[in-house]
């Protein structure tokens, strides 16, 4: 009986050796072989931490006291806050929490010492931006604790008498936009990005791709277009289907998820268009530089897994070590998850938007060039 007939090793060897090949000529295919595992190895292993620490806090100190001092050090001591910026009046503080330059504001007031040598137990307020409660649970839960240390150091020999229970002075915290920690509140209007750099990033990574493998790329290159006329062109079809999501998802954070409405539906929709625009520009990038479909597909899963995990979506963003942040600061990503969760939950103008929106902006004309410079190379 001839065993050839069922199965060779002869000829089984030689599709192994075919498909080894073909993996040797497809680099990208051969470098995401390496490099996925190496990616998610680092971000798992050292970017993503779910007890954040170091978070910037701001100070107002209206009493320059030693029991003031003694409790801005026992805070940064204590590993959950790191003292950024030291403000001047209450509207600044609203402001800095409103752009997201710091997680907390502590505020003391004018008369804090004078109460506090009178035994009339003042309270010192800890304002804290609460759209994320996984960023400032932990570090507002570690506030009562480090009273008693202050008041062990401060209040000795004559001030002695004041050391009793309750304890001399108390921290009240106030957890702004997000007073009852709804998880849904920070998710959902997160989704948003998160859907829209899937789906905008996929499709027109597939674009130039296909029209390559379908055989139809000479005919357009044949054609008088510019660059930037195919680029553009190619793009616009995909802007009217982000906004078509963008309205599903507001739709459902509004009328399923109950998520607050504070700011303006024009300035949802404009940063939304942006922020479209920059996904859209990446991913003709990438279709650019991919020869095939399946290429495409594997380099904006490449582009997607940062997203997700360095944004600030799914871990708090300031509890990412420095290096990570670093590579957060250039996903668009980062930016609409800020822009959208300040302007549905923190009521934020353009004032406060701005700093989020001129990276977008430069984000997009810098991939463009990108993609105009390697679709440049096509023609060749």
């Amino acid at each position: 009986m001839n065993l050839d007939a069922f199965f060779s090793p002869t000829r089984w060897w030689s599709i192994v050796l075919k498909e080894l090949l073909q993996l040797r000529r497809d680099r990208i295919t051969f470098a995401m072989i390496v490099g996925l595992p190496v990616v998610q190895l680092a971000l798992f292993g050292f970017a993503i931490n779910t007890d954040p620490k170091h978070l910037p806090t701001a100070v107002i100190l209206s009493d320059q006291s030693p029991f003031s001092r003694s409790f801005v050090a026992a805070m940064e001591n204590s590993d959950y806050f790191r003292i950024v910026d030291t403000l001047h009046t209450e509207d600044e503080g609203r402001r800095a929490l409103a752009e997201g330059r710091v997680q907390f504001v502590l505020t003391v007031p004018a008369d804090f010492s004078r109460k506090l040598l009178r035994g009339e137990r003042p309270a010192l307020l800890v304002e804290a931006d609460a759209t994320d409660p996984t960023a400032t649970g932990t570090a507002l839960g570690a506030l009562p604790s480090l009273v008693q240390p202050v008041v062990d150091k401060d209040l000795t020999g004559p001030l002695a008498h004041l050391n009793g229970t309750p304890a001399a002075f108390s921290v009240q915290v106030q957890r702004l936009y997000n007073p009852e920690g709804i998880t849904q509140y920070n998710v959902v209007p997160g989704l948003m990005g998160v859907i829209l750099t899937m789906t905008m990033v996929m499709m027109t990574g597939l674009a130039i791709t296909r029209e390559r493998e379908r055989g139809t790329m000479e005919n357009l290159l044949a054609t008088p277009v510019l660059p930037l006329e195919v680029m553009t062109g190619k793009i616009v079809p995909y802007v009217a289907i982000g906004l078509v999501q963008v309205s599903i998802i507001l739709a459902a954070c509004r009328y399923v998820f109950d998520v607050p409405f504070e700011g303006s539906l024009l300035a949802i929709y404009l940063t939304s268009l942006l922020f479209i625009a920059a996904n859209l520009t990446v991913g003709i990038t990438l279709s650019s530089l991919a020869q095939n479909q399946l290429q495409a597909v594997q380099l904006t899963f490449f582009y997607f897994l940062p997203s997700l995990l360095l944004s600030g979506f799914m871990f708090p963003f300031a509890g990412m070590p420095r290096w990570a942040q670093w590579i957060g600061d250039v996903l668009p990503l980062t930016y609409f998850n800020r822009l959208v969760r300040g302007i549905l939950l923190k009521g934020n103008g353009w004032l406060e938007l701005w700093p989020s929106v001129w990276p977008l902006m430069v984000f997009t004309v810098v991939v463009l060039g990108i993609a105009l410079r390697f679709y440049r190379r096509t023609l060749d």
